[in-house]
């Protein structure tokens, strides 16, 4: 069985087995949307959802109560600066997870302008069976856009300098709160980190996160493995700009192989730790863009992440490339969303770069050649040793194949790339028995795999690159064996 699979299982149990118990179904009917008069009436009485402001990056929050002007001044809020309010999701033991306060100090500590931090506290209506929170989204949705409203009212705030960070259900609460606010006092910016899925997939925009919610919204999707119709985190694009680390499916390092190491870290709540771990790393992504800022991850456009894994969609022209996380660029968007592919690291700093290559191979075989290659490559500021190449078919005559490579450091600018056809038994002895037969010399260029060039464009860069042959006199590859090849194009492009 697969390892997102088993996790996508355990957490479809935990919700069943959550609503079962208090007899309800998983119908979206329980969440719909009621009358505007009922939800007066309630956003009129002391909120259920507590509103906090940190002072410092260590600060546990003071308390901001709608319609008390005092606690504005008492908490330190500044109406000059930007609010940014973070919108936590559903709680199964009650406690607000400890990425909240991380990421309440990366926005105290590591941004060029200091901003008000807050934080939606909605504890004792997230802390429910999974049905039960989804209904509550909407009602704490309510009370914030009631927060917002009173600040414009009260102290001229004006919700466009407002930016929400919602993880999970809370992504959708923060796309409730912008629904309850008018055209005219849209908020500024809703960032949803993988906005939950269970109950809101293919839900209509006004019952989930929608590009219609704020003036820009962006949306990060890393666990939207699929089983049986459920995906912890939405799938589809929500959002202007959709960003989906490797794919978006589950990202790297939150195998259940990796279960032995949170034991040593996390104890007996290891295999929560582990279960959390694609669907939380959405968090850590967007932190991780706050503490290294000189590190900024880049996305590209791209209609789905086989085509991005060949390294079709490294362009930046015409906006089609965009960075994750807080410093994301901030366009007026058309209605319809934009999706991003990028690869990422299993830890901090995330951050890859990002290499197409593309080799015109010549096969004077008969049939097709199924290869293993690796490929190292030197720059200059480093090197990188043997990394595998994967091609999607086997290579058949006169056909240019292009694949990504990404590096997990940069090498700088490009010097030179070894190509290496790694030995098998298999062809080890096809070959010799071929050596045996034909005397090598004049006829070996005639049989084989030719490789004269290889063209390599950067993504981080938009640099684009052509390396040749070493040695032109001798352009066969065979098995085991390594060619080397050096920049041949002196008037190499670079896009800015």
């Amino acid at each position: 069985m697969e390892n997102p699979l088993c996790v996508s299982i355990f957490l479809f149990l935990c919700i069943l087995i959550q609503s079962s118990a208090h007899g309800q179904s998983l119908g979206t009917e329980s969440f719909g949307r009621r009358s505007r008069a009922a939800e007066t009436n309630e956003t009129s009485q002391e909120t259920r959802t507590r509103f906090l402001l940190f002072r410092g990056e260590t600060d546990k929050g003071c308390q901001i109560r709608l319609t008390h002007s005092d606690t504005l001044q008492q908490c330190g809020f500044n109406s000059s600066l930007p609010l940014v309010m973070i919108v936590h999701g559903w709680l199964v033991d009650g406690i607000l997870e400890d990425w909240v306060w991380e990421m309440v100090a990366a926005l105290k500590s590591h941004l060029a302008q200091p901003v008000n931090v807050g934080l939606a506290e909605w504890v004792t209506l997230a802390h429910n069976h999974y049905t039960t929170a989804v209904r509550n989204t909407r009602l704490v949705g309510q009370e914030i856009a009631a927060l917002l409203q009173w600040l414009r009212e009260s102290v001229q705030f004006s919700p466009s300098h407002v930016h929400l960070i919602g993880y999970s259900l809370g992504a959708h609460v923060s796309g409730f709160a912008g629904s309850y606010m008018s055209r005219k006092h849209k908020i500024g910016r809703i960032t949803g980190l993988d906005a939950a899925g269970p109950l809101f997939e293919k839900a209509s925009l006004s019952d989930r996160l929608s590009p219609d919610d704020a003036s820009f919204v962006d949306a990060i999707h890393t666990f939207t493995w699929e089983h049986m119709g459920l995906s912890v985190g939405i799938k589809q694009p929500i959002a202007h700009y959709d960003f989906y680390p490797n794919g978006g499916s589950y990202q790297p390092g939150c195998h259940f192989l990796e279960l032995y190491k949170h034991f040593a870290k996390h104890g007996l709540n290891a295999i929560t730790q582990t279960v959390k771990c694609a669907h939380e790393r959405s968090v850590h992504l967007f932190i991780d863009s706050l503490l290294h800022a000189d590190m900024q991850s880049t996305a590209y456009l791209c209609r789905d992440m086989d085509s991005f894994s060949q390294g079709l969609c490294l362009s930046c022209k015409k906006g089609r490339c965009n960075t994750l996380g807080y410093h994301t660029r901030q366009e007026r968007q058309s209605k319809k969303s934009k999706s991003l592919f990028l690869v990422t690291r299993a830890q901090s700093p995330f951050k890859v770069y990002h290499y197409q290559f593309k080799i015109r191979f010549i096969n004077q075989t008969e049939n097709p050649v199924e290869p293993t290659f690796t490929v190292s490559f030197l720059g200059t500021r480093g090197e990188r040793q043997k990394i595998p190449i994967t091609l999607s078919k086997g290579i058949t005559s006169n056909e240019t194949y292009s694949f990504l490579i990404p590096l997990d450091v940069d090498i700088g600018e490009l010097i030179m790339i070894k190509f290496k056809w790694e030995n098998s038994m298999v062809w080890s002895n096809v070959w010799n028995t071929v050596q045996t037969i034909i005397p090598w010399g004049r006829e070996s260029l005639h049989s084989g795999l030719a490789l004269k060039s290889i063209r390599v464009k950067v993504g981080e860069t938009q640099q684009r690159m052509k390396f040749c042959s070493e040695n032109m006199n001798d352009l066969q590859l065979h098995p085991a064996q390594e060619k080397t090849f050096v920049r041949c194009e002196t008037n190499s492009e670079t896009l800015k």
